[in-house]
């Protein structure tokens, strides 16, 4: 029986399983479907659309999928395929900075005025250190602990930071370095790196003229990058910084190759590094530290604090020396702690001012020269004429007739023609060439604002240095605009001996007597005399400039230079002003000025210019504040003077 069942085996339809069906399984299968008729279920069925729903859902799901994964693969390749490129090359090759030098500085002589010094800095690169927040905080501890700063003002630097690489701490000290060289290892992120900054030998004797250098903005390196790092420090005033295009170094380029663990493949210089290029400057540095020490001598022995000199080559415009004090040492803003830079910031003397470009004064007399060129130029008077001083002149009240204005002189001079009045500065004489007097017509104020402007007066030099301020001259309109008052004779008389609101800068004064010493030229003050290469072969020379010439007569031009020659040889003028100077081993020709502040303070100056018959150099000096009628600058001038000739 077993047999027959056995052979009776009934195959499933399903050939990829083969599954059997036994013959008892039909029968028991026949018996419950009779028995499901007899309970009238037959017909019904348990149905789960449930599997039906979850296939579909799968199914959408998948498509779903593959489309964002599509959409994905899109973006990342299509889109931004180049961005992440170059993302990828970046992680390749890293490019470092070749170290080069700034550019040196000399004097006219070739002296070294300014060197390199080695130092370094401190710096954090943010993606290099991926720790957690507690971890990372405590490197910061560590650190702000070895610097000696708050742990909090570290954190604040580096997150407000738009770059990867962040300057901590510059020009560390050697305990500093030291401590922690033996500790970089424990401090992912951070690193020293080797820099130079600027040593000014001498830095007090220079610090105006040559300015000082300061750790580049972020702004700055945005938009020089190809020139600069983030340790890397520019000019920020004086020649550092108007020359800062040729000054500045050109780091070069190391391309370092990495694999995808980091680990270096290959090192290729991509290009070489460059210095700075060098500036040679039309300065003499010996005169420089004379002019500071006697004019330091004479602040300290009449009780003033502050003053300015320039001196200037007669025949090309170079700069021979510019000093203002009281000076600073530029070398603290790239040495010194950042108490004694905000010492020197706060100081209420404002020792960072260039007050020979910057200062603008009273010029006093120092104007008159100028006056009486207008006035001969416009054919007022002749030289020879003589005016009658006796010591002051009156003049009516325009509105009241009764009421007497006196506008005095400093002495009576008697009668005097123009040399003499130069000499003796008498005050009458260009009072009546100024406003007029008696029968003797004057310049007004018009013709004297055009011929202070002629001069340059009221007008930047184009001098290469960065500040230098403008000088102002008054006028009619001017007047009635601030003070809401009408120009009045008195205000003609005070602007013709440099009284008033008449306000001019030293280095205006100065240049605006060139063309008395030279024949007529305009120069433009330079400081840089050429630029030179590391092996002091000439890359650009700078060629005097003559900003204007030919616009005053040869002979009346003559005829102030003699006039100024009196004020020191005492010559037909036994009251001469500068007469001190008349025992140098050349021959000069000078005009003072005395400009009344009020309260017995003056403004003190001094106009020089020699040899007489051919100058080498001509010098303005000015001392503010000075208590007193005394010629401070004169004696200044004597010492610098006769100490210059005598070389």
């Amino acid at each position: 029986m077993d047999y027959y069942l056995r052979r009776k085996k009934i195959k499933n339809k399903d050939y990829s399983r083969f599954s059997d069906i036994e013959t008892h399984e039909i029968l028991l299968d026949k018996l419950a479907k009779k028995r499901e008729e007899e309970l009238g279920i037959s017909e019904k069925k348990l149905e789960v659309p449930l599997y039906q729903i979850v296939i579909q859902g799968l199914f959408y799901f998948s498509i779903l999928l593959i489309l964002t994964l599509f959409l994905r693969t899109f973006q990342l390749q299509v889109i931004k395929g180049g961005e992440y490129l170059t993302l990828a090359k970046e992680n390749k090759f890293i490019i470092n900075k070749l170290q080069a030098e700034r550019g040196i500085i000399y004097d006219r002589n070739l002296k070294q005025l300014v060197f390199n010094q080695l130092s370094f800095d401190l710096v954090y690169e943010i993606q290099k250190n991926n720790l957690s927040g507690a971890e990372k905080e405590k490197i910061f501890k560590d650190v702000s602990q070895i610097l000696n700063i708050d742990s909090k003002e570290l954190e604040n630097k580096i997150k407000e930071s738009k770059e990867n690489k962040v300057l901590i701490s510059e020009n560390l000290e050697q305990q500093t370095l030291i401590i922690l060289e033996t500790k970089l290892k424990d401090l992912p992120g951070f690193s020293i790196e080797q820099n130079s900054i600027r040593d000014y030998k001498d830095g007090e004797f220079f610090s105006h003229l040559i300015g000082y250098t300061g750790k580049i903005k972020s702004e700055e390196l945005a938009a020089a990058p190809e020139f600069y790092s983030i340790l890397d420090y520019v000019g920020r005033d004086g020649i550092e910084k108007s020359y800062e295009q040729f000054l500045r170094r050109n780091p070069g380029e190391l391309r370092i190759e990495r694999d995808a663990l980091g680990n270096i493949i290959s090192k290729e210089i991509v290009s070489q590094p460059e210095s700075g290029k060098s500036l040679v400057l039309w300065l003499d540095s010996d005169l420089q530290k004379k002019i500071k020490e006697e004019l330091e001598r004479e602040l300290q022995l009449i009780g003033a604090k502050k003053a300015a000199a320039v001196a200037l080559d007669p025949q090309t415009g170079g700069v021979l020396a510019m000093v203002s004090l009281p000076f600073f040492d530029n070398n603290i803003f790239s040495k010194g702690d950042s108490k004694t830079k905000e010492a020197i910031l706060n100081n209420q003397d404002n020792p960072l001012f260039n007050r020979a470009i910057s200062g603008r004064y009273l010029t006093g007399s120092t104007i008159k020269p100028l006056t009486a060129l207008a006035a001969l130029e416009e054919h007022k008077i002749s030289a020879d004429k003589e005016i009658n001083c006796q010591g002051k002149i009156s003049v009516k009240d325009y509105w009241n007739p009764a009421k007497i204005w006196e506008y005095k002189d400093w002495r009576i001079h008697g009668w005097i023609n123009m040399r003499k009045a130069i000499a003796e500065s008498c005050n009458v004489y260009f009072y009546t060439l100024g406003g007029g007097y008696g029968n003797q017509e004057g310049l007004g104020p018009t013709l004297i604002k055009k011929y202070l402007e002629e001069f340059g007066w009221g007008s930047k030099t184009q001098i290469d240095l960065p500040g230098e301020a403008t000088g102002f001259i008054p006028d009619k309109e001017w007047k009635k605009k601030v003070f809401g008052e009408s120009w009045w004779d008195g205000d003609t008389y005070l602007l013709a001996i440099g009284q008033g609101y008449l306000k001019i800068t030293p280095l205006e004064v100065v240049t605006g007597f060139l063309p008395i010493t030279n024949g007529g030229k305009i120069l433009k003050p330079q400081v840089v005399q050429k630029i030179i290469d590391n092996e002091k072969n000439v890359l650009q020379e700078f060629k005097p400039v003559i900003l204007k010439e030919n616009f005053i007569e040869p002979e009346n031009l003559q005829i102030v230079r003699e006039g100024m020659r009196w004020a020191v040889s005492g010559e037909n003028s036994p009251h001469a002003s500068a007469f001190l100077l008349s025992s140098l081993p050349v021959s000069a020709a000078a005009k003072t000025g005395t400009a009344e502040l009020g309260n017995e303070r003056y403004h003190n100056w001094i106009t020089v210019f020699a040899p007489y018959e051919n100058p080498k150099i001509i010098l303005t000096i000015v001392i503010e504040n000075v208590k007193g009628l005394q010629a401070a600058a004169v004696p200044v001038a004597k010492e610098i003077l006769n100490w210059y000739f005598s070389q």
